[in-house]
């Protein structure tokens, strides 16, 4: 059985300073519904924080307000770009009985044998899946076991989820939650090399004059000592 949070509201004037009070420790707040006017009011930042790590967007908060207890759930959460802070929350009340549909987080466990034994890569396409139910019987979590995927191409369906009674999926029931498939290697061509082109280019190379290899050129006095001497 879930146990309940619960967390405490405090009446808030519209034209009240945000700055003020977020510098006492509060943050603004509304809360609405179907059948509930849109009430303006503040909690404490600090509590506003574990109760949203502990309850998501998923999992029934009670609202403590002085006209009593009113079941909702965090709809929307503006966070600070620099600080990651929260800064102000809406809360959507519900009617006892009301079915709702909302986004559930994925939770993978387990060991895949096509990853393990075989090198198989995995895939997880979904982190979350619509389910409808009433607020009291949502989930706050999805776990999805992936020891099922035994061979290349195996894939796990969200209509293989298991979802608890009351519970129904909205997502596409064919929607790939996970998948694994098989590497393929990528083939490198080698462009082969034409080593009689080479040789051919440097067997026609000329050394130039002043190279390592290039003959000297005999001086005009050798040339003359070089010839025979003429006879008279």
């Amino acid at each position: 059985m879930k146990s309940e949070i619960v967390l405490e509201v405090i009446p808030r004037e519209a034209k009240e300073k945000l700055n003020v009070l977020r510098a006492k420790g509060s943050i603004p707040a509304v809360y609405y519904g179907r059948k509930q006017a849109s009430t303006p009011v503040s909690v404490s930042a600090v509590e506003f924080s574990k109760v949203l790590k502990k309850a998501g967007e998923s999992t029934v908060v009670t609202l403590k307000t002085k006209e009593g207890p009113l079941d909702s759930l965090i709809y929307d959460v503006d966070v600070d770009p620099v600080t990651g802070v929260p800064r102000h929350a809406d809360f959507y009340v519900f009617e006892k009985g009301q079915k709702i549909k909302v986004k559930i987080p994925l939770e993978f466990s387990g060991v895949s044998p096509a990853v393990k034994d075989l090198g198989a890569v995995l895939v997880k396409v979904l982190r979350e899946v619509e389910v409808e139910a009433t607020p009291k019987d949502l989930p706050h979590v999805l776990h999805i076991d992936i020891s099922s995927l035994v061979a290349f191409d195996s894939q796990i369906l969200a209509k293989d989820i298991k979802l608890q009674t009351g519970v129904t999926l909205a997502t596409k029931p064919d929607e790939v939650v996970a998948s694994v498939y098989e590497p393929k290697e990528e083939v490198v061509e080698e462009v082969p090399v034409d080593l009689s082109a080479i040789e051919v280019e440097k067997k026609g190379k000329e050394p130039k004059e002043g190279e390592e290899g290039a003959e000297a050129a005999p001086a005009a006095g050798e040339k003359a000592a070089a010839k025979p001497a003429e006879k008279k």
